[in-house]
């Protein structure tokens, strides 16, 4: 299915994404290279590097990229559960074939290079939930159509806990915001942040405080409303569902994360310190980007980078290298270029006239927006270290690829806003 309209191809791509994916690819490239920077290996083109991978995936990235730009718009609509269930496929088979790293079994290794699935499983989510919503226009008002969302976005969200990839899990909720602006109720909003502030009350009080609260809580509401039988049986019923929610809390946390995962929940709560251990690499990361201060150390310069004293910084901690060579200016310019991307995928989306492509829009901005928070939080230490990439700036093929995929069908569908219905 490739796009009979080549002659406007170039007329009708928005340009400015591309440039500020271009602005932030060639950020990230500089800094990988800062980040490992050896004098005795300086080349810029030493392939066999991390820095010279990257740039091996930023040039197949473009080229997956602008393929993608040739083929016709509504190869996505049509294909999006072929591509959702291949997601699905590639998420079970890294259970059984997959390599563990760092206590996740996420990786499938092909050769010397590793790919992980649950970094394209989200645009293939993505590309399911907006083609159910834009083909049964559900209005999220009645239990069924909730459940079906819920289940598109659950099947994977359940196979990455498996691996367990907690940090690939929680950006699966991000799928919450474009359903609001579908026409899922704000009640939605209020029981996820409820269910975060239960998930902290789970670590700072015992059960036997948290229950006795929350019955209370919930006692008051149903006298508040004795007369609405209906709304006494919603309140009895979300009451019954925030105490199980503390004890799978609990069960989650004993059973299901690893002993690393736990710690770095425990510090971030400030419930222990561990500057040699769990806590060694959030440290790290403040007093680097702490010592760039305004204007930054300079490019190569960083001490904390050169003498390689933060682990994972040309990955996880990508930021911390940025923050301490080019200090305050540097990260406030990153963060407006990802910004300015932000508002500029909403403000394309909102003008589209298929349903498809909008949901399709709001979703990749609430997923690069949940990367980039969760990412630049932990190298700063206001959220927990859980592991994942900061987008387009971040080492890595099979998170380069799926950023760049999940942009590039975004702008696809937008070059082709007044032929798609």
């Amino acid at each position: 299915m490739i796009n009979q309209q080549g002659n406007r191809f170039f007329f009708n791509v928005d340009w400015i994404t591309i440039l500020l994916y271009l602005a932030l690819c060639s950020i990230g490239f500089v800094n990988i290279y800062a980040s490992i920077f050896n004098p005795d290996h300086a080349d810029f083109f030493d392939f066999s590097s991390n820095y010279g991978k990257q740039l091996i995936f930023i040039v197949t990235g473009l080229i997956v990229g602008f393929s993608i730009l040739l083929l016709d718009a509504k190869f996505f609509s049509v294909f999006s559960p072929i591509i959702y269930g291949v997601t699905i496929i590639l998420l079970i088979i890294v259970l059984v074939v997959g390599r563990k790293v760092a206590g996740n079994q996420a990786w499938i290794p092909i050769g010397s290079f590793r790919l992980q699935p649950s970094e394209f499983a989200k645009f293939g989510t993505a590309l399911l939930l907006a083609r159910y919503i834009s083909t049964f226009t559900p209005k999220f008002k009645d239990f069924k159509s909730i459940l079906f969302a819920g289940l598109i976005v659950a099947v994977p969200l359940f196979f990455i806990m498996m691996q367990p990839d907690a940090g690939s899990a929680l950006v699966f909720l991000s799928f919450m915001f474009p359903l609001y602006r579908e026409g899922l109720s704000g009640y939605f909003l209020l029981i996820f942040l409820g269910m975060i502030v239960l998930f902290i009350a789970c670590f700072l009080l015992p059960l036997y405080v948290n229950i006795p609260v929350i019955i209370a809580v919930g006692a008051y509401f149903i006298y508040l409303n004795k007369r609405k039988q209906k709304m006494m049986f919603s309140i009895a019923l979300a009451t019954i569902i925030a105490i199980a929610y503390l004890f799978l809390v609990k069960l989650t946390y004993t059973k299901v994360l690893e002993p690393h995962q736990r710690s770095r929940i425990e510090i971030m709560l400030g419930l222990k310190t561990d500057p040699k251990g769990a806590g060694y690499n959030v440290i790290q990361s403040q007093i680097a980007i702490g010592s760039g201060q305004v204007l930054g150390r300079g490019f190569l310069l960083g001490t904390q980078t050169k003498y390689g004293y933060v682990p994972e910084q040309s990955t996880d901690f990508i930021f911390s290298t940025i923050g301490e060579e080019w200090g305050f200016v540097g990260c406030t310019v990153l963060i407006g270029l990802y910004a300015f991307l932000l508002l500029r995928i909403i403000n394309l989306a909102e003008r589209q006239r298929s349903q498809f492509s909008r949901v399709y829009g709001y979703c990749v901005a609430s997923i690069i927006f949940f990367h980039v928070f969760i990412n630049i939080g932990m190298t700063i230490g206001i959220v927990p270290v859980i592991g994942i990439p900061l987008p387009f700036i971040s080492y890595g093929g099979s998170s380069l690829w799926s950023f760049t995929v999940l942009l590039f069908i975004f702008l696809k569908l937008d070059s082709n806003r007044m032929g798609f219905i």
